[in-house]
């Protein structure tokens, strides 16, 4: 009877309201249990879903399928896991299933494969077909399943579906969906000795191998390495060990004397380099690490305000390996990938193979590995904010390094969760420890500090007592009006480069636009280069001879005329990292320049390449966007410039301010790291500015003090919370309307804490015309939680409403 199954509450990758349940088969009712993954269909498709409770309750409105198969042995989400989903879906406003999505590494997310079968009369109705249906069906004739890919190429088409459903009309093929697997262990040869020549010893079968040399080396090299690693050996080892070849052992197998065996192996690469001990802390970091083990007896959150080259990284590694020692496991959290390749060779100098990194740049096998082996096998998980959903056993302490950094708030898709306010909630969770370090603290952590919240530890000397740079300011009106300039370089700046090069020291220059120029322009009709589907102009990229949208990827050939008026009189306006290449080129044609953006460090052994050819001396000049500011530690940096300073400043945001404060002081501290005083140079219209000048002064404090007053004036983070609505729709006339709509919907009941709607600056991305909402909320959490439930309730009303469902509205939680 219906009463007496069990079922299973079952999570899937979707954005789907709810968890559906399922039944489960009698034969699987005692493989089922939480966190297990199991094979079901919803909507007409397979998917690999979560068990994520197990119960008696029959399900009331829907009829429930039964659980197709169990796909784990063991769990592969930890309770305390689900309680951290649970957590992040509702304090950021959006599904489980969404979640789930970002937190699982695509190799355990299993989706199902359509197919295309033969139907049981398809041989017999192979008449009047046109010539995509004869070459389909017979095909199919032939192979008996063909996925879709496959017909894609027997087509020659990208868009195959007509074909396929005239063919099903016509009663000659079904769909099939297969559940598709997505991770594969790496399986390792091992060579195995028969049974026979280990029970009766070697002697037999040398005697078999007489003509042999290398033969009779592989057998002696197995008997050497068998005593240390007993009877099955890795093929390669033996392949070392004896000088031999895949021939000589498979010759060996055919004797009867070996036989090779599969085991899973590991593609985590193995440390093989010499472990080096901790070294001698500084009478600054001494007193800090004892400032912060003295703040965990009383708090679980510890702001670590260590200014550049303060040494806060070895701070971290004395916390790690105290860790190590308790048996806990470490979270070690960086805002970019890139920094990873730097702080993993420290760490792992120092602690050898008990570091793994884990980011959304390694393959999908190497992703999966590494989260089976998070339960407890490695004690130190370094990543980016996505490794925050690991299933860590035994968490014992977070760090997160550059906590101010804007790269921990995820944008797309949802969640769009800050990965350091999560990992608030994480520790809580796991009864860990959290040190949020950086040099310069976002204001929101700041009065976390303020509030008591937090512990606060300052380290105000850079290690080895080197002095913070020289910051010199160059007024970019004069510097023109005294025909100063070379380019966008003024004379102090290329003085300064020079003498740099001259010393052999190297430099680092700061632009934060990449690409050669922002636009093109006709001089004639005033044409700009501009995305027909996003409201930008196209950026010119004259390496790849193409100007490209940096919002939503469109390409076009560079331009040799003006496609209006056909005028040559097309100039390049502005300046980004690459034409910055390219004029240090023209004006130090001796020094060896090289750039770091997002087009230069596409995939993983990009940064590290660029980075170590910096640390190696084969660069003299690195030119960068943001990536550079981050973290990056090269001891012969003497000089820092940045270009200019004012686009950043006068960026249209409550946070401008904030964000040049924090940039500038940390691409200043790039320069002099060891033994030396570095300089840096300011370019910018307006050198009175207060946060250039709080910048020079190294005054945290004093722009604090300003910064604070502002937002409280103006009712903005940290005394309140924000909450963004985006609306999207294609067409302009719904979007205006639709968000209208919702204004006056969320009005009725939240009043003046809703703002707008309004245009954003960029009104069109993709296609899609954009207006944004803000609604200002109460720190209260009850009273948050209160305007979130309005803001979800209004939602699904507008998306209920006629003419409206095709509204794509996204909720931003703290969008900073």
């Amino acid at each position: 009877m219906e009463e007496n199954r069990k079922y299973a509450s079952v999570l899937i990758p979707l954005a789907i309201p709810k968890v559906y349940d399922y039944s489960i088969p009698t034969d699987l009712e005692d493989q089922a249990a939480f966190g297990i993954r199991v094979e079901v269909s919803i909507k007409n498709k397979l998917y690999s879903g979560l068990i994520v409770e197990l119960h008696e309750n029959v399900p009331a409105g829907y009829k429930t399928k039964d659980i197709i198969s169990i796909l784990d042995t063991t769990a592969i989400i930890t309770e305390r896991q689900y309680k951290f989903w649970k957590w992040i879906a509702m304090y950021y406003c959006c599904t489980l299933g969404e979640v789930m999505n970002v937190a699982l590494p695509s190799g355990l997310k299993l989706s199902s494969e359509t197919k295309i079968i033969l139907s049981q009369y398809g041989i017999d109705q192979m008449h009047d077909l046109t010539d995509d249906e004869y070459l389909v069906a017979e095909a199919l004739s032939i192979q008996e399943e063909l996925p879709l890919y496959l017909v894609q190429e027997i087509l020659q088409k990208k868009t195959v579906y007509p074909t396929i459903r005239s063919l099903m009309d016509k009663n000659i093929l079904m769909i099939k969906e297969e559940l598709k697997t997505g991770f594969k262990p790496k399986l390792d040869d091992f060579i195995k000795l028969e049974k026979t020549y280990y029970e009766n010893g070697l002697t037999a079968a040398l005697e078999l191998t007489t003509r042999s040399e290398k033969q009779t080396r592989a057998i002696l090299a197995f008997s050497a390495l068998a005593k240390e690693l007993r009877d099955e050996i890795p093929k390669k080892l033996l392949y070392k060990s004896a000088d031999v070849n895949s021939s000589d052992i498979k010759k060996l197998v055919e004797k009867g004397i070996f036989t090779i065996v599969k085991r899973e192996g590991s593609r985590i690469k193995k440390y093989t380099e010499k472990l080096e001990g901790m070294p001698d802390f500084s009478e600054e970091q001494q007193r800090a690490y004892e400032e912060i083990l003295t703040s965990f007896k009383s708090k679980d959150q510890v702001l670590l305000h260590g200014v550049t080259g303060s040494g806060k990284t070895w701070i971290y590694m004395k916390l790690i390996q105290d860790m190590i020692r308790k048996k806990k496991q470490v979270l070690y959290l960086l805002p970019e990938i890139g920094l990873t390749t730097q702080i993993i060779e420290r760490l792992q100098a120092v602690f050898g193979d008990k570091v793994a990194v884990y980011h959304s740049r390694l393959n999908n096998h190497e992703r999966v590995e590494i989260w089976k082996k998070a339960n407890g096998a490695i004690p130190v998980l370094l990543g980016a904010r996505s490794s925050l959903f690991l299933p860590f056993k035994n968490l014992g302490l977070i760090i997160v390094d550059e906590e101010h950094d804007t790269s921990f708030k995820q944008a797309d898709p949802a969640p769009r969760y800050n990965a350091r306010d999560a990992s608030i909630v994480l520790s809580s969770l796991s009864g860990a420890k959290v040190v949020l370090g950086t040099a310069t603290p976002s204001l929101e952590s700041y009065h976390n500090v303020q509030l008591g919240k937090y512990d606060l530890v300052r380290m105000e000397k850079r290690f080895g007592n080197v002095e913070l740079p020289e910051t010199q300011i160059v007024d970019l009106k004069k510097a023109y009006h005294r025909k100063l300039m070379k380019s966008v370089f003024s004379s102090v700046l290329l003085d300064a480069i020079t003498g740099a090069l001259s010393k052999g020291e190297q430099v680092l220059i700061f632009q934060n636009r990449r690409g050669y120029a922002p636009t093109m322009k006709c001089q004639v009709c005033n044409w700009h280069a501009e995305c027909t589907n996003c409201d930008v102009k196209l950026t010119v990229h004259k390496f790849f001879n193409q100007l490209r949208c940096h919002y939503c990827g469109k390409k076009s050939k560079l331009p040799v005329e003006c496609p209006r008026c056909g005028s040559k009189d097309v100039s390049q306006l502005g300046f980004g990292t690459e034409k910055i290449e390219d004029e240090l080129r023209l004006l130090l044609p001796g020094a060896k320049i090289k750039r770091m953006d997002y087009d230069t460090t596409k995939t993983k052994t990009d940064f590290q390449r660029i980075i170590r050819e910096f640390a190696d001396g084969e660069i003299d000049i690195l030119v960068g966007t943001q990536m550079v500011t981050k973290g990056l530690d090269f001891d012969n940096i003497s000089l820092v410039g940045v270009l200019n300073a004012d686009k950043i400043i006068n960026f249209p945001d409550f946070r401008a301010h904030e964000r040049a404060f924090q940039l500038f002081t940390q691409v200043s501290g790039r320069a002099g790291r060891k033994n030396k005083q570095g300089k840096v140079i300011i370019q910018t219209f307006d050198p009175s500015h207060p946060v250039i000048t709080d910048t020079i002064n190294n005054d945290f404090d004093r722009f604090v003090r300003r910064e604070i007053q502002e937002r409280k004036k103006f009712i903005y983070p940290p005394f309140f919370k924000l909450i963004y609505i985006h609306v999207k729709h294609k067409n302009p006339k719904t979007v205006h309307s639709g968000a209208q709509i919702l204004t006056d919907m969320l009005e009725q009941k939240l009043g003046k804490r809703v703002l707008g709607p309004t245009e954003p600056g960029i009104a069109r991305v993709r296609g899609f015309y954009l207006r944004d909402i803000t609604v200002k909320a109460e720190k209260n959490n009850k009273k948050l939680n209160e305007i979130k439930a309005i803001i979800l309730e209004a939602k699904s009303n507008m998306r209920q409403s006629d003419g409206y469902k095709s509204l794509r509205i996204n909720i931003d939680v703290d969008p900073f």
